[in-house]
């Protein structure tokens, strides 16, 4: 299967990934290089503050930066994140409520592609925004 048909199967089976169970978000829209994470922060992903953790915005923009990029790809090829920039824009708290994040790929070549995703929580207001290099490969069977 393509990176769209895995990701869309996984999707339509109502699966998580296994980070997305631990940080409760899920994916919830893909096409050709695009791919839409939504959660709901909450105390289970606060640091030791009174926000949520940055890890948390970071994971959910990585998965949106990944599967846009997965989602373009031939069956037979996957990919990693080689390097991810976040900027964080706004604090979340357990009030942000519904947020999504938002990826799109940039480029794609034959080893690396380039994409960008951005965190918005449920009043539009952008909380963090990333851009991501990652690394294509070749699945082995």
């Amino acid at each position: 299967m393509t990176g769209l048909e895995q990701l869309q199967g996984w999707m339509l089976a109502g699966q998580k990934f296994p980070i997305g169970e631990t940080l409760k978000f899920k994916l919830v829209e893909v096409e050709h290089g695009r791919a839409r994470f939504e959660g709901v922060p909450g105390e289970h992903a606060y640091g030791p503050g009174v926000v949520v953790h940055g890890g948390y915005a970071a994971t959910l923009l990585d998965a949106a930066c990944a599967c846009a990029v997965h989602s373009s790809l031939d069956a037979g090829q996957s990919n990693t994140t080689l390097e991810l920039k976040v900027a964080y824009h706004r604090a979340l708290t357990s009030d942000s409520g519904l947020v999504r994040a938002e990826g799109k790929l940039v480029s794609l070549g034959k080893r690396v592609a380039y994409a960008e995703a951005r965190l918005i929580d449920s009043n539009g207001t952008l909380c963090a925004s990333a851009t991501s290099t990652l690394l294509v490969l070749e699945r082995k069977s």
